[in-house]
């Protein structure tokens, strides 16, 4: 059986998932991987911590701890958090010697079948400590829009850099260490080797990529094609690459993802017998979705969709990628260094999950930056959820005298029942995500199913059935409460009779 492989954006490990996290891939994932399983189709939903970035030696210094040890604190951290939002990923795997061989074996092959070239190309480098510098390990200014930004793409406008793109580099770990350039000879994937491809690819999935996002993909082809790195000089941390043109290098970070994300795949599948890569096959006829912010477009949409072409028809490529915009705290960015940040863990500590879910949904930067405030998630899940939800739940007490009862649904209950249903799937599917839109239909249905007059009873009960369902892969936890109570939720609303039931009220912020 074919199943929809849901693929949310391989978090750091150098910290805790905070909130703006959450309200990008995470719950947004998390809610798409939920409604496919409630509309009865297989779906493997994952992601892997991303250990061999150079963020993790840069964050550890500032810590003053090791990498190493940095990874598997922050990892035990994003996993409790990611369970503590009721997020369904499967477990973060162990990043160990399963992954790296599954790695290797993805970048020796395309080494093997000559798609890299080697280059001689001037880097950053610190005189002082003597490494070249990369990623997270520099700073400057962005060719493409004059902010300051860190190597490899610019958080702000989206835009590549590699080398010595930047302008003014600056040593991230010791900005008094004067940095120039050398030459050093690296392997490298040409993306403009692939522009066909791209063009193709892209002009058939435009409808799945948000405005902004496909803004930047078009300004990215406009021009030369940058080269992706695939090898680098070590920086004593990542995974060493194995090619004789480039002894004593490791491999460029951002390659790992897509190897990455085929051991998260096998890993969650329950290691299946059989090749690692199995579900990434292009014979195997499934799905691929991806979730990430703005600031990986360019990875996530042009460097890995390249790796996998690269291998010719051998993979799969993701029918769409869903990008967030940037979340900000108080009208601030999320800032760890400087404390300025709500940890998603902590957060459900304090406000009942269903209400924090709904919230992040109805705001979450989805076209352009949105902005969290505690105030704002205490006055509108109270004033546009709970009240209006269990004011709904104190109608249906007075209706249902018998909880189990079988009732009748007439043909205009099974077709009002049916349009709820529709306008969610709206929300839901590929070519119209959009968490924003499923939060105000459910605060829309509310105040439609609070003053609506039945003469059947049991078309009112279909249609809150309906509507608990579709608000289900949102506020999970009122769903599950109902389920437990013996409420079968389904998208099916062809049944002619229905069981009576009660609705759970939702608990209100003890704040």
């Amino acid at each position: 059986m074919t199943e929809t492989i849901v693929i949310a954006a391989t978090p750091t490990p150098n910290g805790d998932l905070h909130v703006g996290h959450m309200a990008g891939p995470y719950v947004a994932g998390d809610v798409y991987a939920r409604y496919l399983r409630a509309d009865g189709r297989p779906v493997n939903y994952n992601t892997c911590t991303d250990d061999s970035q150079s963020y993790m030696i840069s964050t550890a210094r500032r810590q003053g701890t090791t990498p190493a040890e940095l990874c598997s604190a922050s990892t035990a951290a994003i996993q409790r958090s990611v369970e503590a939002m009721g997020i369904s990923l499967a477990p973060m795997p162990p990043i160990d010697d399963t992954y790296r061989k599954t790695v290797l074996d993805f970048v020796t092959a395309l080494h093997e079948q000559g798609r890299f070239e080697t280059r001689t190309v001037r880097m950053p480098y610190a005189e002082n400590a003597g490494t070249y510098l990369f990623d997270g390990l520099v700073k400057g200014e962005c060719p493409a829009c004059l902010t300051e930004s860190c190597g490899g793409s610019c958080e702000g406008c989206g835009h590549p850099n590699h080398f010595d793109d930047l302008g003014d580099p600056r040593s991230v770990l010791d900005p008094a260490d004067p940095v120039t350039s050398r030459e050093v000879t690296v392997l490298v994937l040409p993306i403009e080797n692939y522009r066909e491809e791209l063009t193709a690819y892209y002009a058939a999935r435009e409808n799945t990529w948000r405005g902004h996002s496909r803004q930047l993909i078009r300004e990215i082809l406009a021009r030369p094609l940058p080269e992706i790195p695939i090898t680098v000089p070590s920086p004593g941390w990542g995974i060493d690459a194995p090619f004789a043109e480039t002894p004593g290098q490791i491999l460029y970070p951002w390659v790992e993802a897509m190897p990455a994300s085929i051991y998260s795949t096998w890993k969650a599948a329950g290691e299946p017998e059989g090749p690692v890569d199995q579900a990434w096959r292009a014979e195997s006829g499934n799905s691929l979705v991806y979730f990430h912010g703005f600031d990986n477009v360019y990875f996530w949409g042009m460097v890995d969709l390249v790796m996998l072409l690269a291998h010719g028809d051998r993979y799969i490529t993701p029918d769409a990628n869903v990008c967030n915009e940037f979340y900000e705290l108080e009208n601030e960015k999320f800032s760890t260094s400087r404390g300025h940040l709500i940890r998603g863990a902590d957060l459900v500590a304090e406000v009942p999950r269903d209400l924090v879910r709904f919230y992040l949904a109805l705001t979450c930067p989805e076209d352009q930056r949105a902005n969290f405030t505690r105030e704002g998630l205490d006055k509108v899940t109270a004033r546009r959820l709970r009240e209006p939800w269990n004011a709904l739940a104190d109608r249906l007490d007075t209706l249902v005298t018998d909880p189990g009862e079988e009732l009748k649904v007439t043909d205009a209950g099974r077709r009002r029942a049916a349009v709820v249903v529709e306008r969610f799937r709206l929300c839901y599917d590929l070519t119209s995500f959009s968490l924003t839109r499923a939060a105000d239909g459910i605060v829309t249905q509310l105040g439609r199913l609070l003053t609506a007059e039945r003469d059947e009873p049991g078309d009112l009960l279909m249609e809150v059935r309906a509507f608990l369902s579709c608000a289900a892969p949102i506020l999970i936890d009122v769903a599950a409460e109902a389920e437990a109570a013996g409420v079968e939720l389904t998208l099916d609303t062809s049944a002619e009779t229905i069981d009576a039931f009660l609705l759970p009220r939702l608990p209100g912020s003890p704040r």
